[in-house]
């Protein structure tokens, strides 16, 4: 996320740098009475958007069908656990020290945002469990937290510009994100101990062409096998191996065999789905002279 500073810098150059970048949740808090009074726009089915200009910049708060069902049961689950948590905690015989011990695990197991959603009080002495603890549901907290639910604040100064295009930026930016996450993570490009320069690009080069088959695998995916991602598939597939059998002959020499394992009935399933066929078994070589020959 840039700075203020930074932004500044940005529409203050020259030529103007364009920006589409997220913003906290608490610059939210700041703009939700104006952004009440905006309409919403419909950007395509499942998702709508409200515009606010303010001075040089435009506020895009953007709301997710599926982001709001994920994150309300999200919280639903974590809210329910909880205050099961809380209610066996207020049961316990516990002193105030064991007893803020537990609350610490619960607040670190529940998150930041669901522990907020409830007012804890301990007594200051150890009294009995029943009065040692006491916990309230913070309605209004809860309140705000589902109007925001499946919200996301964007501010951009591509002032005006249609919300469907600035929507289509923002999935560019995630992409790239993305992009870059998969190459540092899955596919290791770093770090890089080339010291010349072709050789540094070589190995960019390398990692862009895993990178461009990590996609093709992740939109084969996405038609076959949604619930799958690239990252699984691989994982998967590291069981099948590549091996030499060396074989002695009577006159000195070594047959080598190279052979993969068999693939085992899961592998043949995701082979089958992805339309995919494994190589035939190479072919043996045999040492003569001391090298080998086909």
């Amino acid at each position: 996320m840039p700075t203020e500073e930074v932004l500044e810098e940005m529409r203050e150059s020259d030529p103007p740098i364009c920006y589409l970048v997220g913003t906290p949740k608490g610059r939210l808090s700041k703009l939700e009475a104006q952004l009440l009074q905006q309409p919403w726009q419909d950007v395509r089915p499942g998702l709508e958007v409200k515009l606010l200009a303010q001075e040089k910049e435009l506020y895009i708060l953007a709301q997710s069908r599926q982001r709001l069902s994920k994150e309300r049961a999200i919280r639903r689950r974590r809210l329910k656990k909880l205050w099961q948590r809380l209610a066996e905690l207020r049961q316990m015989r516990l002193s105030r020290d064991q007893l803020l011990i537990r609350l610490g695990q619960a607040k670190e197991e529940a998150g930041r945002l669901v522990w907020k959603l409830v007012q804890i009080k301990v007594a200051q002495a150890d009294n009995s469990p029943n009065q040692l603890l006491s916990y309230r549901l913070d309605k209004e907290r809860l309140r705000v937290v589902r109007r925001r639910e499946g919200c996301y604040l964007l501010r951009s100064n591509l002032i005006g510009m249609d919300p469907a295009q600035l929507w289509e930026l923002y999935i560019q930016l995630t992409q790239i994100e993305e992009a870059f996450r998969n190459l540092k993570g899955d596919l290791a490009i770093r770090p890089i101990y080339h010291q010349l320069e072709h050789r540094i690009e070589a190995h960019i080069f390398v990692a862009f062409i895993a990178y461009c088959l990590h996609v093709t695998l992740r939109r084969r995916l996405h038609k076959l096998a949604p619930g799958l991602t690239p990252r699984a598939i691989l994982e998967k597939f590291k069981t099948i191996q590549m091996i030499d059998v060396h074989l002695p002959t009577t006159d000195g020499r070594i047959v080598i065999l190279p052979r993969y394992t068999q693939p085992e009935q899961e592998h043949r399933m995701l082979l089958h789905g992805l339309d995919l066929e494994l190589p035939l078994q190479p072919k043996p070589r045999i040492t003569a002279a001391g090298k080998l020959a086909d």
